[in-house]
């Protein structure tokens, strides 16, 4: 099997199937599209043409970095599609971290997901230094808006 990793080429389509056949809420188009253009960069898997895994990176891009939207197709996973997607990521960060700097790099592990993310380096919340991570949804169903 050939994987091929491309960078800041994720379609909207592709970001919104990915995301439907990992379990996650279907986006509509306009919000998937605004969401890449603001997004910081992003890795897609291809095989055979087609995108079978995607991650992303958001934040401020100098202090503050988070991980969103990882996502391989269920008839990939555990063939390191993933892991070689968050590297590439980790990469990108690197890169763009000034010499004698830090950086914060944030995600909220899928439950169950938590081990994979580990094996990479990450530390669950909370723990000795820092508070449980948090999150808040907020639906707007004014269609005046």
């Amino acid at each position: 099997m050939d994987i091929e990793y491309r960078e800041n080429c994720l379609s909207p389509e592709d970001f919104i199937r990915l995301r439907i056949a990992v379990g996650r809420v279907a986006t509509p188009l306009p919000q998937a599209e605004a969401a890449l253009r603001a997004g910081l960069y992003n890795v897609t898997a291809f095989c055979e043409g087609k995108a079978v895994g995607m991650g992303r990176l958001v934040g401020d891009g100098a202090m503050y970095w988070y991980i969103q939207d990882m996502a391989v197709l269920p008839e990939y996973q555990g063939k390191g599609i993933g892991k070689s997607i968050v590297k590439r990521l980790l990469q990108h960060i690197y890169l763009h971290t000034s010499a004698g700097t830090f950086t914060t790099v944030g995600l909220m592990a899928a439950k169950g997901r938590e081990g994979f993310y580990e094996k990479l380096g990450f530390e669950a919340r909370p723990d000795d230094h820092s508070g449980a991570g948090m999150i808040r949804y907020i639906e707007n169903n004014n269609r005046q808006a």
